[in-house]
């Protein structure tokens, strides 16, 4: 494809590159290496306001504690500080032993913030995460313990919650992994969604690490599962968008798309296929990689850089900007330029970079803003640290960059 004369690759990737980096270490994790930690109860604060006054009346997540697991594991994988394998250890702790239904198996969804259980329902939203963040850790630092637990929770999602009849995975079990009903926590109950994109994407994220650690033939096998339902039944094709609900034989229950899920998606499609070592998969995950970063680059990203959360038809329907899609956005438009080499996915990745540093980042209290307005002002009501609000996508965006732009020679 046809390069912009008005962009310098060779400049661009270096600079890009010692900026995220400078970032991650100098930002992103001293803030969770500081002000997010519990001193008093241990493990990291449940709930932190935008100016770090906490709520103990908030609940600990699964999310948050197994994303902050996942990276400082990656995080050392990165840079072997010994403070992030100490950081990581004490995340662990939290995951292996508080979150764990010792019982029953599978992790539960919520904890108070004294570790006492108060959803013990089995999201797979929250196990595929779980078994995400034990199989970096395994990665990390070579634990056997960690990578029998993500086996563990693989198991028990093929056993209670994979649909044999129509592929994939249903979103939640009570406790005892039996079919009672109970709500799924990623939404989509509403319109009596079975699946989702949302739930699906992430197993894929998961098995593809976990892959990585333990090559098993099923395991294998579900990810190329995962792909083909991809490509047949969540992507648009005509649009190059994600649906987001479905019924359990994958009717599409939902006419809105987030660009952020849709970038997001793209780049691990390809981490998945790469993984599997299957060229002809891989050739074809980044055919629909490409698709989906030239509709949301030409549809989704702003005249500030920013990229805004969500449409429906063609047309946005909320302009805000969140932080998560912000960092989505850079590893997603960094895959699509070196799978093309077209220069106008390098610009955007780094227009965006330049929105995120001009306008979320929190300079006084630390990390990033949660949300932003389309005219670029913090929204200051929501929270720094949340169930929801963790280092994940901001670090995880960080390690990307630093890879991929060290990897990729400019042209």
């Amino acid at each position: 494809m046809n390069a912009d004369a008005s962009i310098n690759p060779s400049s661009g990737v270096t600079d890009l590159a010692s900026r995220v980096e400078a970032h991650l270490f100098g930002h992103i994790l001293p803030f969770w290496s500081g002000p997010a930690l519990d001193p008093e109860r241990g493990g990291w604060m449940a709930w932190l306001t935008n100016d770090l006054q906490p709520d103990r009346t908030k609940p600990r997540g699964l999310i948050l504690n197994t994303r902050i697991l996942w990276t400082f594991a990656a995080a050392w994988r990165a840079r072997r500080e010994p403070r992030f394998q100490e950081l990581a250890g004490r995340a662990l702790e939290w995951v292996m032993d508080r979150f764990w239904d010792a019982e029953r198996g599978g992790a539960f969804w919520q904890l108070d913030d004294r570790g006492r259980v108060v959803d013990d329902s089995k999201q797979a939203y929250g196990q595929a995460f779980y078994l995400y963040a034990l199989a970096e850790y395994h990665l990390a630092f070579d634990s056997p313990a960690a990578l029998a637990r993500a086996r563990d929770v693989f198991e028990l999602l093929e056993r209670h919650l994979h649909d044999a009849a129509h592929g994939g995975y249903f979103e939640a079990r009570p406790r005892d992994w039996s079919a009672a009903p109970v709500p799924a926590h990623v939404g989509g109950g509403e319109l009596g969604a079975a699946k989702s994109m949302n739930t699906t994407l992430h197993l894929l994220e998961a098995f593809t690490t976990l892959y990585r650690a333990w090559p098993d033939p099923r395991l294998a096998a579900r990810l190329r599962e995962l792909l083909q339902l991809f490509c047949e039944r969540i992507l648009e094709s005509r649009t190059g968008h994600l649906h987001h609900y479905f019924s359990a034989d994958w009717k599409v229950l939902s006419d809105n798309y987030t660009f952020g899920h849709d970038i997001e998606g793209s780049w691990l499609l390809c981490e998945a296929a790469e993984a599997l070592g299957d060229a002809t998969r891989v050739r074809q995950m980044e055919g629909v990689a490409l698709a989906i970063a030239r509709a949301v680059l030409d549809e989704g990203l702003a005249a500030d850089g920013g990229l805004a959360y969500e449409a429906r038809a063609g047309r946005i329907v909320d302009a805000g900007k969140e932080w998560w899609p912000q960092a989505e956005a850079v590893v997603g438009f960094l895959n699509a330029w070196q799978i093309s080499r077209d220069s106008r996915f390098l610009e955007a990745a780094r227009r965006v970079w330049d929105f995120i540093e001009r306008c979320l980042v929190d300079r006084v209290h630390g990390d990033w803003f949660w949300r932003v307005t389309p005219e670029g002002q913090p929204d200051l009501r929501l929270p720094k640290v949340s169930e929801w609000k963790g280092p994940y996508h901001s670090a995880r965006a960080c390690l990307e960059a630093m890879r991929r732009l060290k990897k990729t020679p400019p042209r």
